[in-house]
This record gives C-alpha cells, sequence and structure tokens, in this order.
C-alpha cells in the first residue's frame, strides 16, 4: 500500500477506522463536521456541560457542542445553524448571533475531523436543555472570573475536562473585553 492508498479497516454507525499508508485513524461517518458553542450570558456567565463520556469512562466537563449535517434530511445545515440547535438542545439557551472564531482538527494524529469554534450571543432561556433522550446533560452557568476554580474543582472531583474549554475561556474572555 503506497501513502496516498487508503482501505477501511471497520465502520460502525457512527465511525470508520481507516488505514492510509501505514497511519491508521477515525473518520466520523454521517456528519460534514463539528461545533463548539462559547456562549456567554449577558450577565456573564459561561455557559459549560457536563455528561458522561464512554471512551474516558468517566463524566467530562465541556462546551456545548455538536455535529453538523448528522440528521437526516439536514445534510446540508449550515454551521451556524446547527451550532444554534445543538444549543438550545444541549443548555436550553437560544442565541440571538452565532459567528465562527476558529477551525481545526480536534486530534489530527487520531481522527480526520475538525471542529469549528463558534461565539453564541445575544442568549435567552427558552428550554430546560439536558440533550436528547439518550443524553444525561448537566447545565452549568460559571460566571467567568470563577471558571478557573469551578474547573479545578470538577477535576478533583473526578471529572474529565475538554481542553477546548479553555480556548472557549479565551474567546468569551473577548467577549467581555470589548474585544
Amino acid at each position: 500500500m503506497t501513502q496516498d492508498e487508503q482501505s477501511t479497516l471497520g465502520q460502525g454507525r457512527f465511525l470508520k477506522l481507516v488505514r492510509r499508508g501505514t497511519w491508521e485513524y477515525v473518520e466520523r461517518v454521517n456528519a460534514r463536521g463539528a461545533a463548539a458553542i462559547v456562549a456567554v450570558t449577558d450577565d456573564g456567565k459561561l455557559l459549560l456541560i457536563e455528561q458522561p463520556r464512554a471512551a474516558l469512562g468517566k463524566p467530562v466537563i465541556e462546551l456545548p457542542a455538536g455535529l453538523v449535517g448528522d440528521e437526516e434530511g439536514m445534510e446540508e445545515e449550515a454551521l451556524e445553524a446547527a451550532a444554534g440547535r445543538e444549543l438550545v438542545e444541549e443548555t436550553g439557551f437560544e442565541a440571538s448571533k452565532v459567528e465562527l472564531v476558529a477551525e481545526g482538527p480536534t486530534s489530527p494524529g487520531l481522527t480526520s475531523e475538525c471542529i469549528a469554534m463558534v461565539v453564541a450571543t445575544g442568549l435567552r432561556r427558552v428550554g430546560a436543555g439536558g440533550g436528547t433522550a439518550s443524553e444525561d446533560i448537566t447545565v452549568y452557568e460559571v460566571p467567568l472570573p470563577e471558571v478557573e476554580a469551578f474547573l479545578r474543582e470538577q477535576s478533583d472531583r473526578g471529572r474529565a475536562i475538554d481542553v477546548k474549554v479553555y480556548a472557549g475561556l479565551y474567546f468569551a474572555r473577548g467577549l467581555k473585553s470589548g474585544g
């Protein structure tokens, strides 16, 4: 097999294990990408979620996030629309504006997946959040000055902290400083 030749080693409902040359990695099936949402309420609280993650065997503190174009009939869904949909589903907050601020690979040695980071502003509560029936999501509204202490506390309680939260904090603080 040459470096450019690709073969599928296995495929499930959501993931495909691929070999290209001597490298093995995972591709997502039935989605065009993913979006992580940096959502800060008008009173300066960062929205974070907690949910159990089977791959880690424990709960993870994360930014609200979700797949783009993964629902039947919505394969061409716009990134901003998917992010808005996921924000409402997971947190119960709706944004009046969703803006792309960064894009890049999540774990380039392991997966071809790239994630778009968006900032959601003009938030208003429209529901309870908590995700779909197959999800077990807890929503946190954390005042920006208290986020690091909150994350340390959660880590001490055995939660994993998704590193995208720290990138999101950079953009959240830029919002509040007017930058």
